[in-house]
């Protein structure tokens, strides 16, 4: 069977023989070539010593203490400007449950290989035949599977190399990244190794949050992400990573639903994955209505969930912090949750209701809000969707979109504000951008400066406590009128 192997991984391994060490590619790559998939890295174990490594690689990197060396190549591909080379090991005890205590190099690959994962993750492939270093690989005989990881791998199952206890106990991320295996390839968890996970599931409250979030991510960009959510559920896993999710099992919703919420959560993840859509989107999508049983009140068909989306919103900032998300993932997947519900119905919602909706949420995630608001509608069961509302709404947006949303697009700006009136810098000069803009939202043919200054001239007859009375019975009437909508529609539909 021959494999494609790149010109880097060729050029590496050719090193390395000639200087008479062995070279195997192990690991994911393996599993992957194996499978006909594109390996989305490479991994080079060997004999050689990190110490040989680096005199034969002199241009490479060492710095951690798994015997890892990086070897720096001339590629244009991110994947390989480093190809990493470890030296066969042997693990000790992991008194942590994270690190092997010490690292011990081993004499064989057998042996390497027996400290590994799972057993598909524990296939060699060797990479010193002349085969290989013409660019392609002739593979027979040669791979070393010490662990039956093919056969495995045909039977489409993932199962611990050895006893799955003493492999969990080794280091307790492997519980969760057997979720994440079986959900990325569609692999089903051999029922010794399975039980073991369920078994040693409190484990996972050793795991650094950052290794957590990690794993959590790849599991959310995998084809059967909800499924692998649901895994976790019946694990135990899921109450170290989103204890939270489980609030809404067994909470029944409204007439506009026919799934709990916590059904409803993973119907809107199955959607934003089937839509292939960002890890963000995916994230709002799991979270969207995690707020949902805090707020729950009655039972059965005209049940409500009032604010839940600020409630979720909220919940979703404390959950990804303890995960250490980004702070700009962080704040953004928040900001879908809080905005997600929206209502447009046509004749109902004026123009200048629509540009304070795209002030409201920003104009840089309107494309998110839409694709959360489409999961969150087709994962309720019974789709609410109109398709000529949402056109029209994007008719609406796309026409209103050019038009002044914030204080920054006026055609007057605050230095303006202060040379006409001769003022110097205050609260005063904020009310009165204010005001104009509340004006020049509803109507935008008003944005131009001489219309704007000679306002300005009307505005500034008024005194402090007048501009502020005035700005705050303006941006009252705002709410009443966007609240007053939203509330016949919430009602309407019960979702509030």
């Amino acid at each position: 069977m021959k494999y494609d192997i790149p010109k880097e991984i060729i050029t590496v391994a050719g090193i390395l023989t000639e200087a008479s060490f062995s070279a195997y590619l192990v690991g994911g790559c393996v599993r992957d070539l194996l499978m006909a998939r594109p390996p989305k890295d490479w991994d080079i174990t060997t004999d050689a010593k990190p110490e040989e490594l680096l005199k034969i690689f002199p241009d490479s990197v060492y710095e951690n203490s798994f015997g890892t060396v990086g070897v720096k190549t001339a590629s244009e591909d991110p994947a390989l400007k480093i190809v990493e080379i470890t030296t066969f090991r042997l693990e000790g005890k992991y008194s942590d449950k994270r690190h092997p205590d010490e690292i011990k190099f081993a004499k064989t690959l057998e042996e390497d290989l027996s400290r590994r994962d799972f057993t598909v993750n524990a296939v060699a492939l060797p990479l010193i035949s002349s085969p290989f270093l013409r660019g392609r690989s002739e593979v027979g005989d040669g791979i070393v599977d010490p662990h039956g990881g093919q056969e495995d791998l045909k039977d489409k199952i993932i199962r611990t190399v050895g006893d799955p206890d003493a492999r969990f106990q080794e280091d307790a991320l492997r519980l969760l990244r057997a979720v994440r295996f079986s959900s990325q390839l569609g692999f089903k968890i051999e029922e010794k190794t399975y039980e073991a996970i369920r078994k040693n599931h409190n484990l996972l409250e050793f795991i650094s949050a950052e290794r957590i979030r990690d794993e959590f991510s790849k599991l959310l960009m995998t084809d059967r992400a909800a499924e692998g959510l649901d895994m976790l559920r019946e694990t135990g896993l899921i109450k170290f990573i989103l204890p939270e999710l489980l609030e809404g099992v067994g909470v029944g919703q409204n007439k506009h639903h026919i799934y709990t919420v916590y059904e409803h959560n993973l119907k809107a993840l199955e959607y934003s994955v089937k839509k292939g859509y960002s890890p963000e989107v995916r994230l709002a999508s799991l979270l969207h209505d995690i707020g949902k049983p805090r707020v729950k009140r009655g039972e059965g068909p005209d049940s409500t969930f009032y604010n839940h989306e600020v409630v979720g919103s909220k919940m979703t900032l404390k959950i990804l912090d303890k995960l250490r998300f980004s702070k700009d993932q962080i704040e953004y997947v928040a900001h879908l949750v809080r905005w997600h519900m929206f209502y447009y119905n046509v004749g109902e919602v004026s123009e200048a209701g629509v540009r304070r909706f795209l002030r409201r949420i920003g104009t840089d995630c309107l494309d998110d809000i839409l694709k959360l608001r489409e999961a969150d509608r087709i994962g309720s069961g019974v789709p609410k969707a109109v398709p000529y509302k949402m056109r029209h709404l994007l008719f609406m947006i796309d026409k209103v979109k050019r038009d002044p949303l914030s204080a920054k697009a006026l055609k007057i700006s605050g230095e303006d504000v202060m040379k006409e009136l001769s003022i110097e810098p205050s609260p005063r000069i904020g009310h009165l951008l204010a005001l104009l803009l509340e004006e020049v939202i509803e109507k935008p043919e008003l944005n131009e400066l001489e219309v704007l200054i000679a306002r300005l001239k009307e505005l500034n007859k008024l005194s402090d406590a007048e501009l502020l009375k005035l700005r705050k019975k303006a941006e009252a009437a705002k709410n009443e009128f966007e609240a007053g909508v939203e509330e016949e529609m919430k009602k309407k539909h019960f979702v509030k």
